[in-house]
Parts: structure tokens; C-alpha cells; sequence
């Protein structure tokens, strides 16, 4: 069974003049068919405006569908008995982590949301500890998350979330506020709960090399699926990548210039290895031919 499924989903938002009343609305989401696989890393890109975001706060039913239908592993995100569920099932990392932490000290932070559920004092505390190893903070449990770098804050955040026990966590533009080394962190982080906790990721981003290692990424435009298939497929198409305002990782441009040059490269190159290691063949393939 799919752990996250929409069919045909569609949502509006509503305009309403200085005095309230609805002027119009616009369609932010529109007509979109989504199936994650538990254990998935799925990465979903698109510029400022394309829907990402709102997908996003479908999936723990924060927004609820205008028309279509959300389903978290089987539950309908539309039946307001199962919204807690839902929650538990699929959590949620924003943006900007000073919102999302409130304790004082980083274990207290991490431990809310299972004492909010009503867990058990002893079994918070394993919780508690193990999310804080998966994302590599443990060692500054103690510490007070003022006190911490972006990338930190932010990993403290997916600890928070962790420590819920949830199937599925959805990080929406977790690193857009975070310098490269940051980002860097919080990536590896997320990879970390995948590989080894086999935790099923979505990743809404719009830094191409945090996608390079999903099992699928999916491209969004006006609210539609533009595009979607392995990093390797989607990256083939840098033109059309382009023409979405859509940049593509550098050495994957670099190597389609490379190919315009007339240079016989693979479609999709994604890592400079990957590119060195064909550079290396053509030019073994030429001295051979001399």
C-alpha cells in the first residue's frame, strides 16, 4: 500500500478584498496524482508559486482539498477523526526552525510532541535520545537551542518530529535558510533517516544538489506535474528544466555543454565522479584510436 496517495487534488485559495469579501480564487494545486512507497525519498521541485508548499501541507493535513482526495497510509486527511493520526503518521519540518522549537533545553524540545501524546515518561526519554543520535545531536542535548547554528536548529527540529515515531516526514524548504555547510547537515541527516531508519522522505527543495540522491524527484509548475522520474531522467532535461526557471546541478550543465560541444556524453550526468569517469573513457577511447 502507498504511505501517501493523492488523486486528482486541487486546492484554491480565496481572495477577499480590504473588507473581506471574496474577490476570486487562485488554484495553487491542480489535479495532482502523487504515490509514495513506504521507504521512499522522494524530492519535488518547482520555483516560488509552482504549488510546492501547498502539496506539502496536504500531506499532514493542515490544508484539506478543494476537490480530490489525500490519503496517509489509507486515512482521508478530509475526516477530521483521523487528523491526529494523520499527524502522527506524517510529520512536518518548516522552513524556519525558531518556529518550530519552544523548550529551553534541546532534550525538553525533542520530548514535547511524545509527551504531548501521552507516552510514557521512560519511553520519551529513549525517544528522545534515539532521534537525537539519527540526526547526530545528541552530544548537545543539553545545550539551549538559542545557542545553536541554523543547521543545528534545524536538525534538533527533525528530532523533534523523530521522536513522534512517524512513518513519513516531509520537509518543507528545510535548508532554505541555511548556509551551504548547513544544508549540507540537514541533507545528510535526512538521508541518514532513510537509509537506516527507513523513514520515507519528501523533500520539497529548490537547491538542485539536495536531489541527486532521491529514489524520484518531482518537478511542479503552476500547480501541475511537469515532469517526474529518476534524478538521472529528470536531469536530461535541462532545457526544459530551464524554460521552468528550474536550474540544474552544475556539473550536470557542465556536461551538457560539454555534449553541445559535440562531446559523447550520457544524458543526466549528476556527480563530477560520474563526469570524470567518462571524460576518462573518451579520452582512453581517442588515444586508442591514434
Amino acid at each position: 500500500m502507498n504511505i501517501i496517495e493523492t488523486l486528482k487534488l486541487s486546492y484554491d485559495y480565496i481572495r477577499r478584498d480590504d473588507e473581506g469579501n471574496i474577490e476570486g480564487t487562485t488554484r495553487a494545486v491542480d489535479q495532482v496524482d502523487l504515490q509514495v512507497k513506504p521507504g521512499e525519498f522522494i524530492a519535488i521541485l518547482g520555483h516560488n508559486g509552482s504549488g510546492k508548499s501547498t502539496l506539502a501541507k496536504h500531506i499532514n493535513a493542515l490544508l484539506i482539498p478543494s476537490e480530490g482526495t489525500v490519503l496517509i497510509d489509507g486515512m482521508d486527511t478530509a475526516d477530521e477523526k483521523k487528523v491526529w493520526d494523520i499527524r502522527q503518521r506524517a510529520g512536518m519540518v518548516f522552513q524556519n526552525p525558531d518556529n518550530q522549537i519552544i523548550g529551553q533545553v534541546v532534550e525538553e524540545d525533542v520530548g514535547f510532541g511524545p509527551e504531548n501524546m501521552g507516552i510514557p515518561t521512560k519511553e520519551i526519554w529513549e525517544r528522545v535520545e534515539e532521534s537525537l543520535r539519527a540526526v547526530g545531536m545528541y552530544a548537545y542535548r543539553k545545550h539551549s537551542p538559542n545557542k545553536l547554528s541554523g543547521g543545528q536548529k534545524q536538525r534538533v527540529s527533525i528530532a523533534g518530529v523523530l521522536a513522534m515515531h512517524p512513518k513519513c516526514i516531509i520537509l518543507d524548504e528545510p535548508t532554505a535558510m541555511l548556509d551551504p555547510s548547513g544544508r549540507k547537515e540537514v541533507i545528510r541527516a535526512a538521508r541518514a533517516l532513510n537509509d537506516v531508519e527507513e523513514v520515507t522522505v519528501l523533500l520539497i527543495t529548490h537547491y538542485m544538489e539536495e536531489v541527486i540522491y532521491a529514489d524520484k524527484v518531482i518537478v511542479m509548475d503552476e500547480g501541475k506535474i511537469v515532469l517526474q522520474g529518476t534524478p538521472k531522467e529528470v536531469f536530461s532535461h535541462v532545457e526544459l528544466l530551464h524554460d521552468l526557471r528550474l536550474d540544474v546541478p552544475q556539473v550536470t550543465l557542465l556536461a551538457h555543454e560539454l555534449k553541445k560541444k559535440g562531446l559523447a556524453l550520457s544524458d543526466g550526468i549528476l556527480t563530477v565522479e560520474e563526469l570524470t569517469a567518462e571524460l576518462k573513457q573518451l579520452s582512453e577511447k581517442e588515444s586508442l584510436c591514434h
